[in-house]
């Protein structure tokens, strides 16, 4: 084995200078299923991607060929947390705390410098499709086999399922109670297993996407701080390796291995000493006698895990103990595993900002099968799977037998099939570019442009299409390398870990790639018919690297060609309401019109403006607002994909508009407002304010509106009511120089209102009064105060960001008094954990409650831990059908004692309270125990 660490792969901090690169952590890897390149994902919200063959080859390394960093895309708005190529290479998918996946596919002609960056993108990389859905962080995705399906998951607890041809979506599963982090799909199509923060792995049938079994045992004492749980199936279709799971009451890490059909754990891999972030079988099933047969008792698999310890281990199921542990491989925990589609390289990386590569030679995983030997071996659990959809194909796959050797990587897009043409693809030599035709070679029918309205049709032979040839030097067979000796490996120690090192030239004695390259296919793509995609690479580098070109003009002059339908045969445009009329341009600026200022007024009317657009939660859709320079009515128009949905008009000017997802608002000068639904019906009656509206504002189904007078609304546009009695701002804004910098609203109603005095009020409706959600003051001493951090969606974490943008004052050195910090900290917590509540925020619910009980366990607070644990608990039997009992066993939407377990495990391993802990968790088993049924 060979053990690497480049130290070029990275992600940077743009904001520093090439002097003083600092390196962000890499949250996800994946290797293209050719083997010659990988992606990355990471906190600079970037997907990189990089060359293998310098990684894998010192010499290509130091000669720069081919280039180290093949593309670097940009998109997201985000950290990119998920990156997976599909099986045909052809697609590579990447999720992100935007809450956004983007589908990316080879761009030929998109090279060149990055926008904003010095670096250059060797090979281009588009975005094909957006796939929104999710409601927060995308933590990890899958392809189906075959690429049948996509399926994503989030820190929404939610399971989003794709079309993998059409990318449309097909389910979104709501079961789990807490945050998704793993998702991974059965080799033979059959399930779909998924791992989540409510310590439980869902087993999802696909043929009907409903739950089939739940696994719960090995998880209950798992702790929920984790990045990820990422869990992976075995290549033979038998069993489930799960992260994240504990034994002896959480005290001991395991992976957890889950038998097939039973859906039980009974095997364990133990030897980790902290979380076990990530599991990933290899890909080949391998036999435990090379020259048995291919039946269940000679099969085995091999699997790596990826630990907090900053340790990778490597276990093959005929074995009791791993094959290879790698300690202290990095300086910080390890996120992401992959192995290479041969089954003989592990890439791993960490949120240190390395990747580390463990390379393998064939006798050393002694026993590899082929894949046609694995297809043979998974028909017999004699599952069909559903239909492709009609017209679409991904055509051949990597590892399959019939690839022909001389196919360049990576493919272009799954086509769209003409009709009447199979759907098989048919091998045929090529001659690369300018050669003659092969006799007999394959013709594809191509539509060209055409003046006329009829559809013509020009026969294209195969090998006039331009295409990259396999190099001479390049070598197929993985198994034709000459083995190292044990004289020749070089004993090297890295950050601890001992490995064995081969000589640089003693893997590639000539150039060679593992997998044979894949040919492009000319066909129908799947958006519009264009064809013809232009693919090459010069002869002289090693790694296929498909977007440089053979030589400097291209003289085949082939571009995209648009479609001819005939008139017949165009899809009629859905009629709406101003569909016909012309997409217009105005200029935004103000009118000078008479504003009805009333003395007295808290906050100004905001200005008549020519034209005011609003997207619909950051999308495409936009809802837009036109007021007449003159006398005139103005007009209200929702525009989708550029053309006008529908349109409406109104007897005031437009002041102030918001739009969500489930209805748009207009407020105008007169202090009335009009709501509508996307299809343009007004769903609620016109609301008439006291004043007219100065801040509006809409979050899923919730209306905030307040006006120049002060007054407060927030409106369930959904059922129709509202959430409490209009409160006024006016004892908020007692300072003179108090003003409101924002006013949003959360999905639960509850309004946020941010002051420039440092505050950010809600109004409680239990208590009928506002309320601090945070305060500048605790900025001043509180040990975990969030100032200026990055982008969150996190909402508590956003406020204290904003309040600490807004504040311009230096803060002066001055002398504290005795427990200031530790005091200011249980403020801040105890404050951060009821502002959670109040916004319906359990994710930061959890996170302020478990760094309470860490600090009041570093204290060691006995008194406030009692109450904390008593407050959780509740009484010992308690029955929700008692209506005179007072304590719930729920908070945001979490079971109480479900956190207790977590608080419970924190004060365990405290030097204080120790004892306190393990008594209340004897009783809590008791409590368990004997509770009625």
């Amino acid at each position: 084995m060979r053990y690497t660490k480049p130290a070029w792969v990275m992600h940077k901090d743009s904001s520093k200078s090439d002097q003083d690169t600092k390196r962000l952590s890499i949250f996800s890897i994946h290797v293209h299923p050719d083997g010659s390149r990988i992606a990355t994902g990471g906190l600079d919200a970037k997907v990189r991607i990089w060359s293998t063959k310098p990684i894998l080859n010192s010499a290509s390394e130091e000669s720069g060929r081919p280039p180290k960093s093949l593309c670097t895309l940009s998109m997201h708005t985000g950290p990119v947390l998920t990156v997976r190529w599909a099986h045909s290479g052809r697609w590579l998918a990447s999720g992100s705390d935007d809450e956004i996946i983007m589908i990316w596919d080879l761009d030929p002609s998109g090279r060149g410098k990055v926008f904003g960056s010095s670096e250059v993108n060797v090979e281009a990389w588009k975005p094909l499709k957006r796939l929104p859905g999710h409601e927060s962080d995308v933590t990890d995705i899958a392809w189906a086999p075959e690429d049948r399906y996509l399926a994503s998951v989030g820190l929404d607890s939610k399971v989003i399922v794709w079309c993998g041809y059409t990318l449309e979506r097909i389910r979104k599963l709501d079961q789990h109670n807490g945050f998704v982090k793993g998702v991974c799909f059965d080799p033979v199509g059959e399930f779909m297993a998924t791992q989540s923060d409510d310590k439980s792995v869902k087993i999802w049938r696909t043929t009907d996407w409903e739950l089939e079994a739940e696994i719960r045992k090995p998880f209950e004492d798992s702790p929920g701080s984790t990045f990820f749980r990422r869990l992976s199936w075995s290549p033979d279709g038998a069993h489930i390796t799960a992260s994240n799971a504990t034994n002896n009451r959480g005290f001991v890490f395991i992976a957890a291995v889950i038998t097939r059909g039973l859906w039980t754990s009974e095997i364990s891999l133990v030897g980790h000493e902290n979380t076990i972030e990530v599991a990933s079988y290899n890909p080949h099933i391998f036999l435990r006698n090379p020259n048995g047969s291919l039946v269940t008792s000679n099969i085995s698999s091999v699997v790596a895990l990826g630990a907090d310890d900053r340790s990778v281990s490597i276990w093959q199921t005929k074995f009791a103990r791993p094959l290879i542990v790698a300690r202290e491989v990095f300086e910080r925990q390890i996120m992401d595993l992959s192995w290479s589609r041969d089954g003989l390289t592990l890439y791993a990386a960490s949120s240190d900002g390395t990747i580390a590569v463990f390379d393998f030679d064939p006798d050393e995983l002694n026993g590899i099968a082929s894949f046609s030997a694995q297809q043979q071996y998974l028909q017999k659990f004699g599952f069909v799977p559903p239909p492709i959809p009609e017209g679409y194909s991904h055509g051949s796959f990597y590892g399959d037998d019939n690839i022909s050797p001389s196919r360049i990587t990576p493919p272009p897009s799954p086509q769209l099939r003409p009709t009447g043409q199979p759907s098989q693809s048919v091998s045929h030599p090529q001659t690369g570019f300018g050669s003659s035709p092969v006799n007999g070679g394959e013709q594809i029918n191509r539509l060209v442009a055409k003046k006329s309205n009829k559809k013509r049709v020009q026969p294209v032979l195969m090998s006039d299409i331009p295409s990259a040839s396999t190099p001479d030097n390049i070598t197929n067979s993985a198994s034709n390398r000459a083995p190292s000796s044990v004289s020749g490996q070089l004993q090297r120690q890295i950050n601890g870990a001992t490995l064995a090192f081969a000589p640089p030239d003693s893997r590639f004695s000539a150039p060679k790639s593992r997998h044979p390259s894949h040919s492009a296919s000319p066909a129908l793509s799947m958006r519009g018919f264009d064809a013809d995609v232009e693919m090459g690479g010069p002869l002289d580098m090693d790694v296929p690297i498909d977007t440089i070109e053979t030589s400097p003009s291209n003289t085949n002059g082939v571009k995209r060609k648009a479609s001819v339908i005939d008139s017949d045969d165009r899809p009629t445009r859905t009629r709406t309401l101003g569909g016909d009329l012309p997409r217009t341009i105005i200029d935004t600026r103000v009118i000078d019109r008479k504003k009805q200022d009333i003395q007295g007024d808290l906050l100004p009317i905001p200005p008549i403006l020519t034209f005011l657009g609003t997207s619909v939660d950051d999308g495409e859709d936009v809802l837009e607002g036109r007021n007449s320079s003159e006398e005139g009515p103005s007009e209200v128009q929702f525009v989708s994909r550029r053309q006008t949905q529908w349109l409406d008009y109104l007897s005031s000017p437009i002041i102030a508009s918001t739009a969500t997802s489930l209805f748009c608002a207009v407020a105008t000068q007169d202090g009335s407002v009009s709501i509508y639904s996307l299809t343009g019906r007004r769903i609620m009656p016109t609301i008439m304010l006291d004043a007219p509206c100065a801040i509006i504002h809409g979050c899923k189904s919730s209306l905030l509106l307040i006006t120049t007078s002060g007054q407060l609304s927030s409106i369930n546009v959904k059922s129709q009511t509202a959430y409490f009695s209009p409160p006024s701002i006016r004892s908020l804004l007692k300072s003179t120089d108090s003003k409101v910098l924002t006013a949003t609203v959360r999905p639960n109603g509850a309004p946020i209102l941010q002051l420039s005095t440092g505050v950010t009020y809600t109004y409680d409706a239990r208590l009928f009064q506002w309320t601090k959600l945070s305060d500048r003051w605790w900025s001043e001493g509180s040990d975990l105060w969030q100032g200026r951090q990055r982008i969150t969606k996190d909402v508590v974490a956003s406020i204290e960001n904003a309040i600490t943008s807004s504040t311009n004052e230096q803060s002066v050195h001055t002398e504290r008094p005795q427990w200031w910090s530790t005091a200011l900290t249980f403020g801040h917590l105890e404050s951060k954990m009821h502002a959670a509540r109040a916004l319906d925020s359990p994710t930061e619910y959890k996170q302020a409650l478990l760094l309470y009980a860490r600090k009041v366990a570093e204290e060691g607070f006995r008194s406030k831990a009692e109450e904390l644990i008593k407050d959780l608990f509740g009484p010992v039997y308690w029955n929700p059908l008692r209506t005179e009992e007072s304590w719930s066993p729920t908070v945001v939407g979490m079971a109480k004692r479900d956190l207790l377990r977590e608080v419970l495990s924190v004060f365990a391993k405290s030097k204080t309270l120790t004892k306190l802990a393990l008594d209340w968790q004897d009783i809590f088993k008791k409590a368990s125990s004997e509770e009625p049924s």
